[in-house]
């Protein structure tokens, strides 16, 4: 079951990098079931997947993060290169301004803001690709009652985000990433070509089970449409990731397979190439 198309790194303790960078919607998507947790099992053995979300987070506030060394790590060399960055933001940002001043990000500063986290990003991931991920839809029937559950007597009964506020954002991301030459997966669209979409979230604004699953196979074909070559291909006998019948013609696989292991002297297997 030889991965023809993988290369195999031997000698090292690096592992190559995968940043998933946004707010809560990436902060938990290492939960059970989570997307992240489906990128990281695509990646087995290739790439350490980190996870730098942070919840409740606008774009003004990472770039503030950034701007003082946080969120993004730069590289340190040849043997430590993050190869893909994905930059999630926007669902805190559309919230609306009387509703949630704390959060809302006006539309033009929004766009601003993604401009410089892209700069930022290249800077210190010159080797990196970058994936921009547009905020999901609102279900508003979702919010409500999701206010009436933690507020009680005391909620508002007024919506602290639209739909269609979220779609102008949305759009707003199609835009930066046209005129950055970057590609962008629009989950407020592509969440909203299911015909149920409403059960693709928990709370009306982050993802339910079945918009997890969703989310993490859109964002895999995505990679595998854009950057083919970071584009890791299952087995065709087991469908799984993390077995010599996977392949990855970009990223080095890190340490022989246990096939592939010299059982005669294993050291040789492990000797630099």
């Amino acid at each position: 079951m030889g991965g023809s198309s993988s290369k195999i790194k031997t000698g090292s303790a690096h592992r190559e990098r995968i940043v998933l960078f946004g707010d809560s919607l990436t902060q938990q998507s290492f939960s059970p079931q989570g997307w992240g947790a489906a990128i990281a099992d695509a990646y087995q053995r290739r790439a350490d997947v980190l996870n730098r979300g942070y919840s409740g987070y606008n774009t003004r506030w990472c770039v503030e993060m950034l701007r003082h060394g946080g969120g993004i790590m730069a590289d340190a060399g040849p043997d430590d290169t993050t190869r893909l960055v994905t930059i999630f933001l926007g669902a805190n940002d559309a919230s609306l301004e009387d509703q949630n001043p704390a959060q809302h990000v006006p539309l033009e500063e929004y766009k601003s803001n993604l401009r410089e986290i892209i700069v930022i990003t290249r800077e210190r991931a010159p080797h990196a690709k970058i994936l921009l991920i547009a905020p999901p839809p609102v279900c508003h029937a979702q919010r409500l009652q999701f206010q009436k559950e933690r507020f009680g007597e005391k909620a508002t009964g007024k919506l602290e985000r639209t739909n269609e506020n979220a779609g102008l954002y949305a759009d707003a991301v199609e835009h930066v990433a046209a005129d950055t030459a970057l590609p962008c997966l629009n989950l407020w669209k592509v969440l909203q070509e299911e015909s149920n979409w409403p059960e693709l979230l928990s709370d009306g604004l982050h993802f339910s089970p079945a918009g997890n699953a969703l989310v993490g196979t859109k964002i895999l074909q995505k990679i595998s449409e854009v950057f083919p070559d970071l584009a890791v291909v299952p087995c065709k006998y087991t469908g799984a990731y993390g077995n010599s019948g996977s392949s990855c013609s970009g990223i080095t696989t890190d340490c022989p397979w246990w096939e592939n292991i010299d059982t005669a002297c294993p050291s040789k297997s492990f000797e630099a190439s």
